[in-house]
């Protein structure tokens, strides 16, 4: 199938991963309202269908290069990529398989590097583009039950700051946006529990028992994902703008934090927070 066809040459085209749900739907449909050219990507396409004029949902399996390659050819250039596909596994290190580990980096970080690579020729050809990668404070702070989490988003924070001075020179933004909890389906579609961690047998069973519900609860109560939509808008239309944007309470909580303490003092700060021992 070839490329779809475009009504407007003057459109800005953005693409966006992860975007049937949550923030990824807010910004799909406030970047079409806004008079994008929107390709939302995602596994389940149809969960868009018919949303806006100026919206094309199309499928996408970010484990798979073909599968990317096929969403390019599709998509045709593009001036935007939101890279904002992802999912948080809560598991132990020591309760954690291998299987686990790795999907955990498939998706939040591998699936992102491969999305990088296709759209950066383009980019790179034509003189100019923006990436924006939806990383999470937790990509700057720890927390115990979302290590393979935080560490993707780490993980993610490092490729984004090491790309902007690749790409700089052609012309390429790379931006980074570190929401906080926001309240969206990620809770109950995008948390992916490790039954061994969350057996009454564990070790680590009181852990779980006692900051599991407080995460869950700080997600189904948080900010509007409208916010980081717009925090996108703005990072696009906007050739200065910062290198990273926080999004929501807790980023703009804790981060301003950990830039002034010490590690130690930081992690005395979280524990007290969180009821950590």
């Amino acid at each position: 199938m070839g490329p779809i066809s475009e009504d407007s040459a003057t459109r800005r085209r953005v693409l966006i991963t992860g975007a049937s749900s949550g923030m990824g739907r807010a910004t799909c449909l406030y970047l079409a309202r806004r008079g994008y050219r929107v390709f939302a990507a995602t596994r389940r396409p149809e969960r868009l269908e018919g949303e806006h004029e100026s919206l094309t949902p199309l499928p996408v399996d970010l484990r798979d290069s073909d599968s990317v390659a096929e969403l390019l050819a599709r998509t045709g250039p593009v001036d935007v990529l939101v890279n904002n596909a992802g999912y948080g596994l809560v598991s132990t290190v020591e309760e954690a398989n291998e299987a686990q580990m790795r999907d955990q980096f498939e998706i939040n970080l591998f699936g992102l590097l491969r999305m990088c690579r296709a759209v950066i020729p383009g980019m790179r050809e034509r003189g100019g583009g923006v990436i924006i990668n939806i990383s999470s404070f937790l990509g700057k702070i720890g927390l115990p039950l979302l290590t393979f989490y935080n560490a993707s988003k780490y993980a993610v924070e490092g490729v984004t700051d090491s790309l902007r001075y690749e790409l700089r020179p052609f012309g390429i933004r790379v931006h980074s946006v570190m929401p906080g909890f926001f309240d969206t389906c990620f809770a109950r579609s995008n948390l992916v529990t490790n039954p061994v961690t969350f057996d009454p047998g564990s070790p680590y069973a009181a852990l779980t028992e006692h900051l599991a519900p407080q995460i869950v609860r700080q997600i189904n109560n948080g900010n509007n994902p409208e916010e980081v939509a717009r925090i996108i808008a703005e990072i696009i239309e906007d050739p200065n703008a910062p290198a990273r944007r926080a999004a929501g309470e807790k980023a703009r909580y804790f981060i301003p934090m950990r830039r002034e303490l010490e590690d130690e003092d930081f992690e005395e700060r979280v524990r007290d927070y969180y009821g950590l021992w």
